[in-house]
């Protein structure tokens, strides 16, 4: 990528980018528009995903189409109930010489396929932690440090129970995005079907490097925000605090616990970078609200009340917007 004699040209750049990334997607993957730009705002500003769908809605293959698409490696890691933290992060190992070398595991690619999150217990969820927030593992008091650009995309199922742990509150709040994967429409599956049962296959062709991905990320970091816009998304994250100065009359009924600072900081983050997506040079109120959802959904936990009435967290969040 050639340097850009500003950020603006470097911002009409990303817009374009974007453009091409949908395009090849595209190619493989009917539908889910609003997950794949979540999941492309997520790679650009350097979070990390957790996509949530009922089997067979092409969690798995969208990952790895979005790999395809960005010259970046790739490892799928299927977490099962037996799955250990060195079958992530790798371990040591005893070699001929008697001297003990690492053995990287899975864990050191660019973007790692987490499948099945939820499959397998604590012990080995809490393997990822690390590396998510540090971009890097520790083994045997020895630091690793992680490729970079580094993502986290990991799936779940949420109608399976049996034999499922679900994430703490501490490893959910490390992911960016929640993203919640519907049933595709009628046309769409028509398509999917037409698609998936004949003997071409089709493959996303390379948009962006390793390097150009970083170039944005830093660019990203870089967008100005009005006060106004920050003002907004910290007091919408305090209106979910519950028994606090600016808590919502809504949410203080509801909620049993609200969204940490994590949450505004990833909401300025996540807005900056889809107003570049969409060609603005700086984020509003919109682009705000436009990552709202995916961002406090699994940062609020709703109390008693609020289940017994059946009143969702989708439901609460879209009232306090």
């Amino acid at each position: 990528m050639a340097p850009f004699q500003n950020d603006k040209e470097a911002a009409d750049s990303l817009t374009r980018a974007y453009q091409q990334l949908r395009q090849e997607i595209g190619k493989v993957i009917v539908g889910q528009e609003d997950v794949v730009r979540l999941v492309l705002t997520a790679v650009f500003a350097q979070g990390h995903c957790l996509l949530v769908g009922v089997p067979g809605l092409a969690k798995t293959l969208l990952v790895q189409t979005i790999a395809d698409s960005l010259d970046l490696s790739f490892n799928r890691i299927q977490f099962t109930p037996d799955l250990m933290p060195s079958d992530i992060v790798g371990s040591e190992t005893l070699t001929q010489q008697r001297e003990f070398q690492f053995v990287k595991g899975p864990i050191f690619a660019n973007i790692i396929l987490a499948d099945e999150i939820n499959r397998t217990p604590p012990k080995t969820q809490a393997a990822l932690l690390e590396s998510m927030q540090e971009y890097a593992v520790t083994v045997a008091g020895q630091r690793y440090p992680l490729a970079r650009p580094f993502f986290v995309l990991a799936t779940q199922n949420p109608i399976e129970q049996e034999g499922t742990y679900p994430l703490p509150e501490a490893q959910l709040d490390r992911f960016m995005f929640n993203i919640e994967l519907g049933y595709p429409s009628y046309e769409e599956e028509l398509n999917i079907v037409k698609n998936t049962t004949s003997d071409r296959r089709a493959v996303a062709g390379k948009v962006l490097s390793a390097a150009e991905i970083q170039a944005y990320q830093a660019l990203v970091r870089r967008v100005p925000v009005a006060d106004n816009v920050v003002e907004y998304a910290v007091s919408l994250v305090h209106k979910t605090r519950p028994n606090m100065g600016r808590t919502a009359p809504r949410a203080q009924q509801l909620l049993e616990w609200g969204a940490g600072p994590r949450a505004s900081q990833y909401l300025i983050v996540a807005a900056k970078c889809n107003a570049l997506l969409t060609g603005k040079y700086s984020p509003d109120i919109e682009d705000v609200r436009a990552v709202a959802l995916p961002i406090l959904r699994h940062r609020i936990v709703r109390n008693f009340k609020a289940e017994a009435e059946g009143v969702s967290v989708e439901q609460i969040i879209k009232e306090l917007l």
